[in-house]
């Protein structure tokens, strides 16, 4: 579950935690915090383009010290980024984005946004992000978020004005705020929007500017700032113990599987914006100068304001609960109100506000973690109120599954109420998976039937407990999703959302089966029941030319959870070939299942569940490989020695710390993983044996690592070798080779510009852009309008043995079985053999 500390519940916190987490519990101090932001009426949306873009710090100081509803909208999910904490890529890598995304915003107290935009990897040009992504349904999206959460004002992450100077995906983030700035408020512009929102006109919007953005400092004190304003962000919370910076460096630490750990920072923090449309304020320092941002804003606002600013007022720290009657109070006059986004908004506020002021704690918790459609359910409910205000349980309500209980019991202080509510999930009730990945999209844009969806951080769960609350006559229903709740001997009490999967599903455990040669190979296939007592029969839909045996394989699971093994043997054709396999289950119902079900399970977000069709690339390819021993020094994390070990080679993974002569000694080659020189200080000491290895007659291959942050920046390579930010972003760039007659081109396979053919994502990334003679660059590539790229693969004889520099995405080919790469591998392996 999410690993948040006590010192960040902040007072936004619990009201937009995750309704899969554990319950928050807040103290006084929060709950007035959340008056005060009660009692605002702005909202602020924040625009960029991937998970980790975002400026915490500015997000945490709108949301906390301006009391602003604030939103980070991202256009992306983050899905092309690299993985440091495990081996998913990809969707399953915007999953996990996702939720760390979350984790953030539950950290600086801020909400989250995306649109359907697919991160399909680095873009060089806005022109070329807009190609792929569609910009007509990525500005749909855009326009759709900002009417929907209606900010006042809107802060750009990035510089619309300079195109090509960074990432195409940032600057078009911009450009696409800007533009839509200009046309939600037409009800002409996406009028299908209109079924479900209104168009809205935000009063400013804004660069969020800073010396970066000019090169220097020396640039930037220059810079005209007459529409600058400038926010002290460094402010000091007293009542947390914490500054703003601190909270903003615990928010963004929440981005784990990018590496970017933040340490706190103290102090004078200033930030700047630049006013790019709309009104300049009068007054500076005020986002809002000149925005009703009071509850004279809404018609009928001005009696629910008098009653929260006087409750605001009067907070009784000691006693919480004495504003309990003046809330219900205000509770009752907002759910008068015709502004319907604002009633909503206010609605769940101050619903949370008068819950955490009671000690109220509501809770439907099943009693497994997971069932399937037309199962039996059991959810226990626990309900405690624990102040003196009189209330009582009128009745908890689980449509989905058909139960309800009508208890009208009085919750008297601190006497828990336990109830048990039995039900059925009912027929054609969906899988809980993540919303954008149900049906298959194009490369740059996932795909969501239902337009309310979009935008939605997480699919919205379907079996929900609703509370029925009398507090002296007036009704107050809470919502709370049903979660599965259980002890470990470790952590204690673990919290996991509850789930509803296919009643069977089957797992191919590699993603990719390379076979080198024309003999059969085992394919292991687990299937697990998701409910007890099942049977039927599984099969293997596989490629034309390819043979499998045998050709269904029947089975019964008794139990729920059960998982059984069954193992095809999958025979190749003779020539190349490539395609994929799937297993199909028919059950003796006579349905059909072809999915499995993929947790992603990490301490720092919540558990993961994604249902996904089951599928395998098959890949047969014509290749020859020299040299038998492998040793492998692991780096930022990929799957280049399992994929190694599926054309045959021995791999052996190398402790950082045992680097010596006499532990590579033995190997044919040592591969160095990716950003290992990034991110592996040990070999600070071990590149003198690396280095020594090739010189008595050893095979070294790096792979990529940024220009930033280099553990070993004097010998990365036996000769001088100049990293850069060079990369070649479009995977169909034609590749030219520059030393044909080179042996890593033509021994043992020959390789040839159709082994270039189906790269996905890239071609590569932070190449080399100076060496001396003694490196022989191999191949050139280029985007397009640019110079040729000379440094993806750079190879220097050494002594007796060779040196290996390669930019070249591997670790993105692997696992997408591209024929090319495996060849091209195998050669840089085979050198001197």
């Amino acid at each position: 579950m999410r690993n948040l500390l006590f010192v960040i519940a902040f007072s936004v916190i619990f009201i937009h935690i995750t309704e899969a987490q554990q319950p928050q519990k807040p103290n006084s101090v929060e709950i007035h915090e959340a008056i005060k932001k009660l009692n605002f009426l702005g909202s602020v949306l924040y625009v960029a383009a991937h998970p980790d873009d975002e400026n915490t710090r500015l997000i945490s100081y709108m949301a906390n010290e301006v009391k602003a509803r604030t939103a980070y909208l991202s256009l992306t999910r983050g899905d092309g980024g690299q993985n440091l904490i495990g081996p998913e890529i990809r969707e399953l890598l915007g999953v996990i984005r996702t939720q760390e995304l979350l984790a953030a915003r539950n950290t600086d107290g801020g909400e989250q946004i995306f649109t359907r935009a697919n991160d399909f990897g680095f873009s060089k040009h806005p022109d070329e992000t807009l190609a792929i992504w569609d910009k007509k349904e990525v500005l749909d999206d855009v326009v759709w978020a900002i009417r929907k959460f209606q900010p006042d004002v809107i802060i750009n992450r990035f510089n619309h004005r300079t195109p090509g100077t960074t990432h195409g995906h940032h600057t078009t983030s911009a450009m696409l705020s800007v533009e839509a700035f200009d046309l939600v408020a037409d009800p002409k512009i996406y009028p299908e929007q209109l079924a479900y929102v209104q168009p809205w006109q935000p009063k400013r919007l804004f660069f969020n500017t800073s010396w970066w953005f000019y090169g220097s400092r020396k640039n930037f004190e220059k810079a005209d700032k007459s529409k600058f304003l400038e926010f002290d962000t460094g402010v000091y919370y007293k009542k947390l113990g914490l500054s703003n910076t601190e909270i903003a460096s615990l928010s963004r630490s929440q981005h784990k599987s990018q590496g970017f750990g933040s340490t706190g920072t103290r102090g004078k923090q200033t930030e700047y914006v630049e006013l790019i449309k709309g009104d300049l304020p009068k007054d500076k320092t005020n986002i809002f100068d000149g925005i009703d941002t009071s509850w004279n804003r809404v018609k009928g606002g001005q009696a629910i304001g008098d009653i929260l600013y006087e409750v605001e007022k009067n907070f009784d720290f000691q006693n919480p609960s004495a504003s309990i009657k003046q809330l219900v109070k205000a509770y009752q006059l907002i759910q008068q109100l015709e502004n319907q986004h604002w009633k909503a908004i206010k609605s769940k506020e101050i619903k949370e506000i008068i819950a955490a002021s009671a000690g109220l704690y509501i809770e439907a918790t099943a009693t497994d973690a997971y069932t399937t459609e037309n199962s039996e359910v059991t959810v226990k409910i626990e309900a405690i109120n624990r102040s003196t205000i009189p209330m009582k349980l009128q009745s908890v309500d689980i449509s989905a599954i058909g139960a309800s209980e009508n208890s009208n019991t009085s919750l008297d202080a601190n006497n828990r109420i336990n109830l048990e509510l039995k039900g059925k999930i009912s027929s054609g009730t969906k899988n809980t998976s993540p919303y954008w990945l149900t049906s298959k999209g194009t490369l740059g844009l996932y795909k969501v039937d239902k337009q309310e969806l979009i935008g939605n951080p997480e699919t919205n769960r379907q079996i929900k407990a609703v509370f029925n609350l009398n507090m002296d006559g007036t009704i107050i229903p809470y919502t709370k999703d049903v979660v599965y709740k259980t002890n470990d001997p470790v952590k204690g009490e673990v919290y996991k959302p509850f789930e509803i999967i296919p009643a069977i599903s089957a797992t191919i455990a590699d993603r990719v089966m390379i076979y080198a040669n024309d003999l059969a190979k085992e394919v292991p296939v687990t299937i697990k029941a998701g409910e007890p007592n099942i049977a039927g029969t599984i099969s293997l839909q596989h490629p034309k030319g390819w043979k499998v045996s045998p050709e269904s394989i029947d089975f019964t699971l008794a139990q729920k959870g059960e998982e059984r093994k069954v193992t095809f043997t999958l025979t190749p054709p003779t020539d190349q070939n490539e395609g994929f396999i799937s297993p199909q289950i028919k059950l003796n119902n006579g349905k059909v299942y072809t999915d499995e079900v993929i947790n992603i399970d990490y301490d720092h977000i919540p558990f993961q569940t994604v249902v996904l069709p089951s599928e395998t690339k098959v890949v047969r390819l014509d290749i020859k490989k020299k040299g038998q021993n492998i040793g492998y020094i692991e780096g930022a994390g990929d799957v280049v020695p399992e994929s190694l070990q599926q054309i045959g080679y021995d791999v052996t993974t190398i402790a950082p710390e045992s680097i010596s002569t006499k532990t590579l000694a033995p190997f044919d080659a040592i591969v160095v993983g990716i950003r290992a020189y990034n991110t592996v200080e040990e070999l600070k000491f071990g590149q003198k044996y690396l280095l020594e290895y090739v010189k008595n007659g050893g095979n070294l291959i790096i792979q990529y690592n940024t220009n930033r942050r280099l553990k070993v920046t004097d010998n990365l390579g036996p000769y001088p070798l100049k990293l850069s930010r060079d990369r070649v972003t479009d995977e169909n760039a034609a590749i030219k080779l520059l030393a044909e007659d080179h042996a890593v081109l033509n021994t043992p396979n020959k390789i040839t510009n159709k082994d270039f053919e189906g790269w996905v994502q890239e071609r590569g990334l932070y190449f080399p852009n100076d060496w001396s003679k003694e490196y022989t660059p191999i191949i050139a590539s280029n985007d397009k309008g640019e110079s040729s790229k000379k440094g993806a693969l750079l190879i220097a004889k050494y002594g007796k043995g060779y040196y290996v520099y390669t930019g070249l995405s591997f670790f993105r080919e692997f696992p997408a079985g591209v024929s090319g790469a495996y060849r091209l591998f195998a050669n840089m392996l085979s050198l001197g053999k």
